[in-house]
């Protein structure tokens, strides 16, 4: 596994390379930490505040690879993320509110629709990663972030909840709700759903990995962040699905967009289907490197001091 940490130095949790510790580690894979200089004069502290996150990394037995760009920050992740192969890439999320349609800063809805990646979001407290809600409709479109979240709880011995929401039935129905509600005869039925339900539970377990499937009735989004509360899940697994048409990118939902905006805990914002193969989405970017070209430099210098000035914009913002 590969991984993409992005850090603009200026988290004073540094929430991303934390969490980006928590799955490098037990996964043991090669990590990258990217840092991205809009400003000539940010460069140095920039490096400084990067060599100290390495260390950190360093201390969950992670080595990463350091590397600077310099231009506008999507434009950049975006580059790194296709000129190199990653699996993951891990952002920070920063909250600037909490009404209207986005309440984290634009970057970060920027990153999800813009990189080819799955984009593990660092929300909220990112301490353990022991138990995994995937919010899943039940259809095969699923089943890539099946696979991703599996590998993940595999590595870190983490268990997984397959949460299937319905509408709430008028209370004449009370007893449709009960039978609607019985997982193991759900999972018997042979309906679509069941049969669905029952390949992702068991495509996880012969990885190894623990599964509970729920099914629960009423406002999705409620009833997700009330099984999160009630049953303390430290990730929440959600999807996000490739455009149509030649210029590849993600179309985030109105339920992915709800949960990014009020998740307490790590949301993993997986893909959906085959990505996009080069084609004039791949031409258009050929052409915005050739007009606005990168510089990329490697490593950072270990004499620097940990450093971040405050008039450096945040990568999410």
């Amino acid at each position: 596994m590969r991984i993409l940490i992005c850090s603009d130095g200026t988290d004073p949790a540094d929430k991303p390379v934390l969490l980006g510790g928590l799955v490098a580690a037990p996964t043991k894979a090669e990590t990258t930490l990217l840092g991205i200089v809009e400003l000539s004069g940010d460069e140095p502290p920039l490096r400084a505040a990067l060599e100290s996150e390495a260390a950190k990394l360093r201390r969950f037995g992670v080595l990463p690879e350091l590397v600077v760009r310099t231009g506008e920050p999507i434009r950049e992740i975006l580059h790194q993320t296709t000129e190199a192969s990653y699996d993951l890439t891990i952002i920070g999320a920063r909250r600037k509110g909490n009404t209207g349609l986005y309440w984290r800063a634009g970057k970060t809805y920027e990153v999800i629709k813009a990189i080819p990646t799955p984009v593990l979001l660092a929300t909220g407290e990112c301490e353990t990663l022991k138990s995994f809600i995937v919010c899943t409709g039940g259809k095969k479109f699923i089943d890539a972030a099946i696979k991703l979240t599996g590998k993940l709880a595999a590595a870190l011995g983490a268990s997984v909840t397959l949460l299937h929401v319905m509408a709430e039935p008028p209370a004449i129905y009370a007893d449709l709700v009960h039978l609607e509600e019985d997982v193991e005869g759900l999972l018997r039925s042979g309906s679509e759903l069941g049969r669905n339900l029952l390949a992702q539970k068991q495509s996880l377990e012969k990885l190894g990995v623990s599964v509970e499937v729920r099914v629960r009735h009423g406002l999705v989004l409620n009833q997700i962040f009330t099984e999160v509360s009630e049953r303390g899940h430290d990730l929440i697994v959600t999807g996000s699905s490739l455009a149509r048409g030649p210029v590849g990118h993600y179309i985030m939902g109105d339920l992915t967009r709800s949960i990014v905006n009020r998740a307490n805990v790590p949301v993993l914002v997986a893909r959906s289907g085959k990505l996009a193969g080069v084609g004039i989405g791949g031409f258009w970017n050929a052409l915005k490197q050739i007009f606005r070209p990168s510089r990329v430099r490697k490593g950072a210098s270990p004499q620097a001091e940990a450093a971040s000035p405050p008039g450096r914009r945040d990568l999410s913002g």
